[in-house]
């Protein structure tokens, strides 16, 4: 070695080494994002092809109403929605309005909505990944492996697959949850608007949000009163709030009647249900039904991170991670008694076995925080919360079996379909029936096992075995979600896809009516267009004409069976009133429940019309 190369080490004996080290940071700073960003991407494209089946809406009626309420938004013809006065909201469908700026056949237009939902729904992986960073402590590795179980959750992803409201709600409320971490730990202008913001756009998105507003309200009542909120900081809460509502109201007065409403306003069965036994009884069971839901679906954990919730909320103490998991308790039983409730005030309605909907967006959150507890509880502690959780799930299920046997003793079954619950008929192969006892089976495996892994003392084997459950939790996910494309989605797109039949097309060109590439302006004659094809949209003068079926029924009869389509309910009433045991919707419920349905082909203005069954009539290649 030469003087000049041993005067070099002498002066800096760590150099190459020290440099080194200092690079990986750097790497690693850049490292993150790409992960971050590439997550999300990988989300949404899975949530895309997971959708790739429906080309048309099939979750009616609700599909139906937000998709007239976005056209109308949009300058476009209106339709009916099932929506009420009290429960209407524009906020969804503002958000996919653009969609039907673009002048494309409604094919397309479905398609970028969709679009739309998947990528909105995908941002629960880097939403969870900050919760998991600020609200529970954990390192960079685990805090995304979590993150990557929460956002694959078949509660969350199923909804990316339909143009609903709770396809942005999930992640809408994540948003919320780590404003208010923030709000309590810092407390400033900046936080409590940015709280404030986001539980106005819950707000205007779903009437869950009024809980959201309510738990907003409260904690910033309380933070007044602690005097950590001062008059600029509750004023910069109250405010976004504010305008969100008179925004509401403002886009409902916009578009007065061009969206005619056909739900009706609730009735004092709502009053009744909290002051009546028996409709008290009845909003318990189904809150415990839906909690129950959660625990199951997350495989325990959300039953961990429910009991460590109430154990925080009941110790003395204003840290900011107690407040936040006050609140999303507090939102959480309050959304699930609140939808009963008003599920209470609907004429003639028929008991669920359990609609879980309303809940399921919280699931990602308990997931989360259970997966939290495992990196940083104590085993005793954590062993103690398990016991809670093994409780609740045997106790949940055999008082819900109880329930079941009970109704169907005194002949008043209770409704159990494909959109109650997807993810539990999936793990549960309740297909036909609600199973209840395998479900808390499945929660039980769960916590057993994570007792087995939480007893290795070594550190390092107990984290590598946490790593491996946090994989086999996402393939689990992955999976259950491909069972339920090929259980339900699929099946009901394909039977809620108008495909005129063969004998129906023959007939219509015998009849005189008009080949699919003609139909009739708005006077009723018919225009001949430049290439036939499915769009039909402009003014009488240039728009493509309408389909009319000669047939009695106004539609083709099945080539199958014969029996006249369209003579069922909508899919989605369809769906979920089955007329297997205790409601069950047959070995398939998608096609049991819509084998008959096939809605009225008809093309307004380029768009499908929804029908008063909730039915859409949908152009196509024959419109």
């Amino acid at each position: 070695m030469t003087v000049e190369a041993e005067t070099i080490r002498a002066e800096d004996p760590d150099g190459p080494v020290d440099r080194r080290a200092a690079a990986w940071p750097d790497r690693r700073r850049w490292l993150l994002p790409l992960l971050l960003v590439g997550g999300w991407l990988l989300a949404t494209a899975w949530r895309i092809w997971l959708a790739r089946h429906a080309s048309m809406p099939f979750a009616h009626t609700d599909e139906d109403s937000y998709l007239n309420t976005a056209r109308a938004l949009a300058g476009g013809p209106g339709g009916f929605s099932s929506e009420n006065e009290t429960l209407r909201r524009i906020g969804y469908p503002l958000l996919i309005a653009p969609a039907f700026l673009l002048d494309r056949e409604f094919l397309d237009t479905y398609l970028l909505v969709r679009v739309i939902n998947a990528a909105l729904n995908a941002t629960v992986l880097p939403l969870a990944y900050l919760l998991g960073r600020r609200l529970l402590g954990l390192r960079s590795g685990p805090a995304l492996a979590a993150a990557v179980g929460a956002a694959t959750l078949p509660a969350v992803a199923f909804h990316a697959t339909v143009a609903m409201t709770d396809a942005v709600l999930g992640p809408l409320l994540l948003a919320w949850l780590l404003a208010v971490h923030r709000l309590v730990d810092r407390p400033g202008p900046v936080a409590a608007a940015v709280c404030g913001a986001l539980a106005g756009a819950a707000h205007l998105v779903h009437s869950r949000g009024v809980v959201v507003v309510a738990g907003s309200a409260l904690l910033a009542l309380a933070l007044l009163v602690r005097r950590r909120l001062g008059p600029v900081p509750l004023l910069a809460a109250v405010l976004p709030v504010a305008v969100a509502a008179l925004g509401n109201e403002a886009g409902v007065r916009l578009l007065g009647d061009t969206v005619h409403l056909l739900g009706n306003p609730a009735s004092g069965n709502a009053v009744r249900a909290l002051t009546s036994v028996r409709g008290l009884s009845q909003v318990l069971a189904s809150v415990g039904t839906q909690l129950w839901y959660l625990t199951v679906v997350t495989f325990g954990l959300a039953g961990l991170a429910g009991a460590e919730a109430v154990t925080r909320v009941c110790r003395r103490g204003g840290d900011a991670a107690r407040w936040t998991l006050g609140m999303a308790l507090l939102t959480t039983v309050g959304v699930a008694v609140g939808a009963e409730v008003v599920l209470a005030g609907v004429p003639d309605r028929v008991p669920d076995a359990i609609y879980a909907r309303y809940v399921q967006v919280f699931a990602p959150f308990w997931l989360l925080v259970g997966v939290g507890l495992l990196f940083g509880a104590a085993y005793r502690p954590l062993l103690r919360r398990v016991g809670v959780t093994v409780l609740l799930l045997v106790v949940g299920g055999t008082l819900i079996r109880l329930r079941l046997d009970h109704a169907e003793a005194r002949g008043a079954r209770l409704r159990w379909g494909g959109f109650s619950a997807p993810d539990l008929m999936a793990l549960t192969d309740g297909w036909r029936q609600m199973r209840p006892l395998v479900g808390s089976a499945i929660g039980v495996a769960g916590c057993l096992l994570l007792v087995l892994v939480l007893a290795i003392r070594r550190p390092a084997a107990r984290t590598g075995l946490l790593a491996v459950v946090l994989a086999a939790l996402v393939v689990v996910n992955v999976a259950t979600m491909q069972v339920i494309t090929q259980r339900l989605i699929r099946p009901l797109a394909a039977a809620g896809t108008p495909v005129p039949s063969v004998t129906g097309l023959g007939s219509a060109h015998r009849s005189g009516s008009p080949p699919p590439s003609a139909c009739p302006t708005s006077s009723g004659s018919t225009s001949a267009t430049r290439s036939p094809g499915p769009r039909c949209r402009g003014s009488g003068t240039g728009r493509r004409p309408r389909r009319r079926w000669s047939s009695p029924a106004g539609r083709p009869a099945s080539p199958a069976t014969g029996t006249a389509r369209g003579t069922a309910s909508s899919g989605w009433a369809a769906t979920r009133s089955g007329s297997g045991p205790r409601g069950g919707v047959g070995d398939n419920p998608a096609v049991t429940a819509n084998a008959t349905r096939r809605p009225r082909e008809q093309c307004v203005d380029g768009m499908p019309r929804i029908s008063e069954r909730g039915g859409w009539r949908a152009p196509g290649k024959w419109g």
